[in-house]
């Protein structure tokens, strides 16, 4: 049987290097953004303490359940495809993870089918949109698509394997702008702006990207990884980092793998600075996990996954805040 992973670390390092105690309140929370066809309901929600306790912010980009009836009612077979293209129920296991260890905590609301905040807001699929390209001169318009939206996985997911095609007709130029301005570019500017603040008070950061997926295949007759931790092959994040939270899994003894199959994406592309002290990771947890046997509902396993990621988080809070330390960067701040 797997040994059940220790709910807390002692923090009393981190927080006996700048004076101050463990304990920490309520996070308070903000929204911003909008779902376009959904009036008034926020884009995002970010958890924020103030001042932050640990140098840990955690992202939830695909998430999102806040379905506007005119993209249900555009999709091909929705109860089939909308879930399978959501991280299901993952921000059930980054709020508890960030109450538990007063991490920075930004939780997306707008659904992946309708907008991908893990892509670029030109990697298009042009073939799905009504009139197709817009001209290259245009202000911000980038007619050529990336691999992952001929893919079928571009900003706007096109087709899911076992299904195809997602959509019953196009989308329109406005609808897809109304969709950047709305949901992407805020959520973005959130994200940016939540490091920048941590940075600044611990002088180092880590965002976890957490992400969930399904269950991998078997090789070889070994058991496949419970979680992919993901660096882009070490230009999001620096190596000490990447070993503290290998070290976590092992220790809760968790199989995991390293970049594959999943490395990181467009969040880790751009938000990470190693050379700022911005370091990225995307982390990947089996859906069985966490989830019921039919990977829908909240399952048995719930707890024990947020037993494990929590602790990742509070080793990994402890090795930020020393590298931030040693690079000098809380010096620098306090003058």
């Amino acid at each position: 049987m797997r040994a059940k992973a220790r709910q807390l670390l002692p923090m009393n390092r981190l927080f006996a290097s700048r004076g101050e105690s463990p304990a920490h309140g309520s996070a308070a929370p903000s929204s911003g953004g909008s779902v376009p066809g959904l009036e008034g309901l926020p884009a995002f929600t970010v958890w924020q303490h103030d001042p932050s306790p640990v140098p840990v912010v955690i992202a939830v980009p695909h998430a999102g359940r806040s379905y506007p009836p005119e993209l249900v009612s555009r999709m091909r077979q929705p109860a089939y495809s909308a879930p399978r293209l959501e991280d299901r129920l993952v921000d059930l296991v980054g709020r508890a993870v960030a109450e538990r260890t007063g991490a920075a905590l930004l939780v997306a609301h707008a659904p992946r089918a309708m907008i991908d905040l893990n892509r670029a807001s030109d990697d298009v699929d042009w073939d799905m949109v009504g009139g197709g390209a817009p001209d290259a001169s245009s202000a911000g318009a980038t007619p050529a698509s990336g691999r992952r939206a001929r893919s079928g996985l571009g900003l706007v997911p096109r087709r899911l394997p076992g299904l195809g095609e997602l959509w019953k007709w196009p989308i329109a130029h406005d609808d897809l702008a109304a969709r950047i301005e709305g949901v992407h570019q805020p959520y973005h500017a959130a994200l940016a702006a939540l490091l920048d603040t941590v940075r600044a008070r611990w002088g180092a950061v880590l965002l976890i990207d957490l992400h969930s997926m399904p269950p991998l295949p078997a090789r070889a007759g070994e058991p496949a990884a419970e979680f992919v931790v993901g660096d882009r092959f070490g230009a999001a994040c620096d190596g000490a980092l990447v070993a503290e939270a290998f070290a976590a899994l092992g220790q809760a003894r968790r199989l995991a793998a390293h970049n594959r199959p999943y490395a990181g994406g467009y969040v880790l592309e751009r938000h990470a600075r190693r050379h700022a002290g911005v370091h990225c990771l995307q982390l990947e947890i089996d859906r069985r996990t966490y989830l019921d046997t039919a990977l829908a509902e909240p399952g048995p396993g719930l707890d024990e996954t947020v037993d494990v990621v929590a602790m990742l988080v509070q080793r990994m809070a402890i090795a930020v805040a020393d590298l931030g330390r040693e690079r000098g960067y809380w010096r620098a701040a306090a003058e």
